[in-house]
């Protein structure tokens, strides 16, 4: 059963869910997963979703904040949610597909603005949600499961615009890279996207403060499509969605995709 998912962090789905809409419609991934829907799941619009036949969804949503959901075409049932660091916060929710593969989308916190936990408690708290994940995976290997979201930590070089100038500024520290890979490891995740597309800079957020995003183009790859390895060599067609970030009042990230033959 091919099945083509999307992740997307659309920063408010009931303030842009003309945009969630036009991505359903123009591109029609099969499972479509939402970041930072800042909405208690009663107020998503899933009945406009429904419409376009994404009948199927399972989520976890808070007011103002946070916020998680999964669309899809395919017959899904939810198989629970996650609390990481204590915080008590709507940033994971998995559900299965009738194949058997199960999805995880997660919303890792962005961790504040100073890459310090003793003066900043959100990198503290990012770290640990980190560090969580990777005693989950260690505790319950996953298999035949993909992980996607806004991971919130762009890992490699050329997965900035700049490797130096971004080595002291939250999201691309040496300290998160180093909790992300070990958490990659426990789980034995293989990024779906890079392996696709191995070379190059590759982005999905670009600021709001840089009104010229696309010709600047100061971008990060701060979202993530994993698989685990049995599954990871079905991929294909990894792709961002950049001109997504380019439609009217739109997230600062965009979508990225993969099709999985399974």
């Amino acid at each position: 059963m091919p099945f083509t998912l999307a992740t997307w962090n659309i920063n408010s789905v009931r303030l842009r869910q003309t945009l969630v809409a036009q991505l359903m419609t123009e591109e029609a991934p099969d499972v479509l997963c939402l970041q930072e829907c800042k909405s208690p799941v009663d107020k998503m619009p899933s009945d406009v979703f429904a419409a376009l036949g994404y009948t199927h969804v399972v989520a976890r949503g808070q007011k103002g904040y946070n916020g998680v959901a999964i669309y899809s075409k395919i017959p899904m049932v939810e198989t629970g949610s996650h609390e990481f660091a204590g915080l008590d916060h709507a940033r994971h929710i998995a559900g299965q597909l009738e194949n058997g593969v199960t999805i995880h989308n997660f919303y890792v916190p962005a961790g504040g603005d100073e890459p310090n936990r003793e003066k900043n408690i959100k990198f503290g708290q990012k770290l640990d949600y980190m560090t969580d994940m990777r005693d989950w995976a260690h505790a319950d290997k996953p298999q035949k499961s993909i992980l996607v979201g806004d991971l919130n930590i762009a890992p490699r070089e050329d997965d900035v615009w700049d490797h130096k100038k971004l080595l002291k500024v939250v999201s691309h520290t040496p300290i998160e890279v180093e909790h992300m890979a070990q958490a990659q490891e426990a789980g034995g995740w293989v990024d779906v996207t890079r392996a696709d597309i191995p070379d190059g800079k590759l982005y999905s957020w670009w600021s709001y403060r840089s009104p010229d995003w696309d010709n600047a183009d100061k971008g990060r790859r701060l979202d993530h499509v994993w698989a685990t390895s049995d599954i990871a060599t079905a991929a294909h067609s990894s792709r961002v969605a950049r001109h997504a970030r380019g439609w009217e009042k739109p997230s600062d990230h965009a979508p990225v995709f993969a099709t999985f033959d399974l």
